[in-house]
């Protein structure tokens, strides 16, 4: 589950709206961090924290007020969560 080295920072922009269904999907049983998000998706941490940011930019997901114990951030899907 590592990231590819040196992969370009525009192709995994570009893979956003690919990845807004299973990132939704991992985030229908409730809010997760975006290692958790990584996780239960099987991406990188690093990509899914760029996915993820742009899907809080466009209010698909919100973020809690207070980290975790280890500093993160847990983010859950606003609305309906997955689209049909």
């Amino acid at each position: 589950m590592s990231a590819t080295p040196n992969r370009d920072i525009r192709e995994i922009i570009r893979e956003e709206p690919l990845m807004h269904r299973p990132i939704l999907k991992a985030l229908a049983a409730g809010p997760l961090t975006v290692p958790e998000i990584a996780e239960a998706i099987g991406r990188p941490a690093d990509e899914v924290l760029f996915w993820v940011m742009g899907m809080r930019r466009y209010g698909m997901v919100t973020e809690s007020k207070d980290p975790t114990d280890e500093g993160y951030f847990s983010y859950g899907a606003v609305g309906g969560g997955v689209p049909s």
